[in-house]
């Protein structure tokens, strides 16, 4: 190993490790810290507010993530207030790292107590049992602004039981972030659009570079996505449309096998112990040249270094042998559990929160899409004109098509309680890892993952939560 790789490594492991230490840092979109960002080349959307339908009264506490793009939560948590004080509700919000969302949300169903409100940004089938069908919101949500886009319904939506497990107004495309400057000398200046791309112009650009790339194998969100990314472009799935599980074919052999020479010919163990902001840090600091992610780290880029910002580019779902699928990078699902003291105000605030997508996309610079196109009628020509300082302008223009590459978790099923399971269990990361290192064949690690698997479908559908056959 030569001395520039070793000093390589060494800044991208002080960069990871700046990112457990919480804070911003420990969600996707970095610090936010350094030069004052662009200022927005026109004014923000005008505000929409209707009476709710009832007399609201009390308390409503809201759980939720810090933003991986800071400038959200700035504006949200004054915001979601002041609408609080306008119908006569104190409206309190914590915010914590996404990592300890699940065991925190966990804690409180268990104890029977805590927030009227969470918010998780993946889909939670799992707490079906334990939260309020939220049918009602979703149905005057639509009777308001038309049709949910069917990636969030069926985020959302069990079609066994036909409850809304949860409410999701908001998705975040989940594109690839690349570094123009590393891909330009291997005569793929657009990015790589294939995972043959991937491999060959990764596998160079470590070789003559030293920098690899950054495709998770851990037991995080991206790496989550990123697994099933591949697997769903080699035709291979955990589940088929009725719910049946398929893990284990020729096709899902094939995309480990893939993946194992990705990592061996591309990538360094550093990816095994990723946390979720591991490689937005290292596509920031120069030691990744390629992430599946969505646009928080080159947001962040803008204000801490803007050439860095420059230098990232994005381009659409890696095509496979059989597919270009990648799953959302983030579903928002709001759930309110069942001891909520106050869920009229809950659902409520979820029906405004909707009316303001437009806000809500604008406040996360972007970052966050409607699950109700029609609200954000501006979306396409913001993407198309950056209001936000990119460079060039139409930097993100690809993300109007990112519906045509975008599925769910559990595709081409519905996002059910086993897969809710699996995707919590980090399964799919697991079986990916443990043929990259060598501790099993790929046809060992597919047949273990089925075991696993197999397991938890059985259980979820002795309780009657997921189908027996179509979906």
């Amino acid at each position: 190993m030569d001395d520039r790789l070793t000093l390589g490594r060494r800044r991208f492991l002080q960069a990871a490790g700046l990112a457990t230490l919480g804070g911003a840092l420990a969600g996707c979109g970095g610090d936010g810290g350094g030069a004052a960002p662009p200022e927005p080349t026109q004014p923000a959307p005008a505000e929409v507010f209707t009476e709710p339908a009832s007399t609201l009264s009390g308390a409503l506490s809201i759980l939720m993530w810090s933003h991986f793009v800071p400038a959200h939560d700035l504006w949200f948590d004054p915001w979601v207030k002041q609408w609080g004080s306008r119908v006569g509700v104190n409206v309190t919000v914590d915010h914590i790292n996404y990592a300890e969302l699940p065991a925190r949300t966990q804690a409180e169903i268990q104890a029977n107590q805590g927030h009227d409100l969470i918010l998780h940004i993946a889909p939670v089938p799992q707490y079906e049992q334990s939260v309020l069908d939220l049918a009602d919101v979703a149905t005057e949500a639509g009777t308001r602004h038309g049709e949910q886009l069917d990636l969030c319904r069926r985020s959302s939506f069990n079609p066994t039981t036909k409850r809304y497990f949860a409410y999701s107004p908001a998705w975040v495309p989940d594109p690839g972030d690349y570094r123009r400057s590393l891909w330009t000398p291997v005569g793929l200046a657009d990015g790589p659009l294939t995972w043959d791309d991937v491999l060959r112009g990764g596998a160079e650009i470590k070789r003559t570079q030293n920098v690899q790339l950054g495709i998770g194998m851990s037991q995080e969100i991206d790496s989550n996505m990123a697994g099933r990314a591949l697997l769903w472009s080699y035709g291979a799935s955990i589940q088929d449309a009725s719910e049946q599980v398929v893990i284990n074919s020729p096709q899902t052999v094939a995309a480990v096998e893939f993946m194992t020479r990705l990592y061996s010919e591309a990538m360094t163990p550093e990816v095994f112990s990723w946390n979720a902001a591991s490689n937005n840090q290292g596509l920031a600091s120069g030691q990744l040249s390629y992430i599946l992610n969505s646009i928080s780290a080159w947001r962040t880029s803008q204000e801490t270094d803007p050439e860095v910002a420059d230098d990232i580019f994005f381009s659409p779902a890696l095509r496979g042998p059989a597919d270009a699928r990648v799953a959302s990078h983030v579903m928002y699902n709001w759930i309110v559990p069942n001891f909520a003291a106050n869920p009229a105000a809950a659902k409520e605030f979820l029906l405004h929160y909707t009316d303001n997508l437009a806000l809500v996309a604008w406040h996360s610079k972007l970052y966050d899409f409607p699950a109700f196109p029609d609200v954000v009628p501006d979306l396409d020509g913001w993407l198309d004109a950056d209001p936000f300082g990119a460079r060039p302008a139409n930097k993100l223009a690809l993300l109007k098509n990112a519906t045509d590459w975008s599925t769910n978790v559990g595709h081409p099923g519905p996002a059910n309680t086993a897969e809710g399971e699996v995707f919590a269990t980090f399964v799919i990361p697991n079986m990916f890892a443990r043929a990259a290192r060598g501790e099993a064949t790929a046809q060992e690690a597919v047949a273990d993952a089925e075991a696993q698997i197999r397991p938890i479908f059985d259980r979820w559908r002795q309780r009657g939560l997921i189908g027996t056959g179509g979906a």
